[in-house]
């Protein structure tokens, strides 16, 4: 379905604005070669379609004080919603993300806060919601993230054929 949302033209502007949301429509056009007016076309039309979902701003978080990260597993009552797992933490500032997962543990939640004191009473609000059994908790000591590029598809041809 993707692939026909977008094509390899529409695949470069995603790139250009995932390294940079706030480029100019001229700029994205000189390097996909197209008019400013037909890059507008097609980002209006990947809006559209919900390929693009909205932008946004990467922040420093250690220069705000909220420097450490942490991942923390949580395991619930065999009763427990998935909706419920994902309430009990989203309503914390700390929280930065939650993937509920399929198997043991239940859910695995990002965490982001200001100092170990802050990381303790955060877990140990956690651990007070009536219905976790269980946490584990490990500590970020640095990280890498892909960004969301894709490969051109003789990239992937190539990666198939035997060496």
């Amino acid at each position: 379905m993707a692939d026909q949302l977008i094509d390899e033209t529409d695949r470069e502007i995603l790139e250009l604005l995932r390294e940079d949301a706030r480029r100019t429509l001229g700029d994205i056009g000189s390097r996909v070669t197209l008019s400013t007016a037909a890059v507008k076309r097609r980002i209006d039309r990947m809006q559209e379609n919900g390929v693009i979902v909205g932008y946004t701003v990467q922040i420093d978080h250690a220069k705000l004080g909220w420097g450490i990260e942490a991942f923390t597993e949580l395991r619930f009552t065999g009763t427990t919603k998935v909706g419920e797992i994902v309430r009990t933490t989203t309503r914390m500032p700390e929280a930065q993300a939650v993937f509920t997962i399929a198997g043991d543990p239940d859910a695995l939640v990002w965490l982001r806060v200001r100092d170990m004191g802050h990381l303790q009473r955060t877990i140990d609000e956690i651990r007070r919601h009536h219905q976790v059994t269980g946490t584990k908790t490990l500590m970020v000591l640095d990280s890498w993230t892909r960004g969301q590029q894709w490969p051109h598809p003789r990239e992937c041809l190539g990666r198939l054929e035997p060496s």
